[in-house]
């Protein structure tokens, strides 16, 4: 049976808050996603959907009506203003808004092994930049991204929508500080899943060797700073190496998203090029 929402009531006022409230989104465990791409990919990964809102009005595409049609969720036909308004844009209401559910902030989720890629982001500030360093992390390989420390949030609307669809392909893990991961790493090693091995690599501006200088190939945990501050004390402490990009112009630095993009594509790249001997 379809539910149908035409004025702003209280679940309404619960979904729109979960777009700028994180305690919200966190208490709740839920947040909103829109769009063919991602809705689809949460479903093909197994993200538990909750709700799907869809236009009182608007005739539903073939796909908005599969999607209808074959999840096992709550319906519910919105007035297209409100749809609009859970939107978060100035532009036409989406087709679909889901309620997903959301996983746990478990670093079991993302997997160690011999050909380990990790990114650890440290206090960003950017849901925008987040969602960007999840897609160039699936993009190039990444086993999964973690996020430390007192920082902007995986599931903010700006983060889900930057990552066009790769956070539901890629885990992506929020942690307090350095003490879960460095905990994570020694109980991986401890069950053989080459956590001993992994080198943590953190990019700065005056480090160590260059990039391009550097072995991505082994199991590595690479490191990217607040975009204003770099990495904290505390990281720096715990790198195995630390690498700079190499720049030809008065730039000094880079934009965190696109730093951990070149610094991704270059593991990438140095990774196709030992497989091809």
């Amino acid at each position: 049976m379809v539910q149908r929402i035409t004025s702003r009531n209280a679940r309404f006022q619960q979904w729109q808050s979960l777009l700028t409230n994180r305690n919200k989104r966190q208490r709740a465990r839920e947040f909103l996603v829109q769009g063919v791409r991602p809705i689809t990919l949460a479903l093909e990964r197994g993200w538990p959907v909750r709700t799907l809102l869809h236009s009182t009005e608007r005739p539903l595409s073939r796909w908005a009506a599969d999607l209808v049609r074959d999840t096992r969720a709550e319906h519910v036909a919105m007035a297209p203003e409100l749809l609009a308004e859970l939107g978060g844009k100035d532009e036409a209401a989406p087709e679909v808004v889901a309620v997903l559910e959301m996983p746990a902030d478990d670093l079991a989720r993302i997997p160690v092994g011999d050909g380990f890629l990790g990114v650890l982001f440290d206090r960003p500030t950017s849901p925008g930049n987040i969602g960007t360093v999840i897609r160039s992390a699936d993009a190039f390989g990444a086993d999964g991204l973690i996020v430390t420390g007192h920082a902007a949030d995986v599931y903010d609307p700006k983060s889900v929508r930057a990552s066009t669809g790769s956070l539901f392909a890629l885990p992506a893990v929020r942690v307090p500080s350095q003490r879960e991961v460095v905990a994570w790493l020694e109980e991986c090693r401890a069950r053989g899943r080459q956590g001993a091995e992994v080198a943590v690599v953190g990019t700065d501006e005056h480090g160590g060797a260059d990039l391009f200088d550097t072995d991505l190939t082994r199991p590595v945990l690479l490191l990217i700073g607040n975009e204003t501050t770099g990495l904290s004390a505390a990281w720096r402490e715990l790198c195995d190496h630390t690498v700079r990009i190499p720049m030809a112009g008065s730039a000094s630095s880079l934009n965190a998203a696109n730093a951990a993009t070149t610094v991704l594509y270059e593991a990438s790249r140095q990774r196709i090029a030992a497989a091809r001997g």
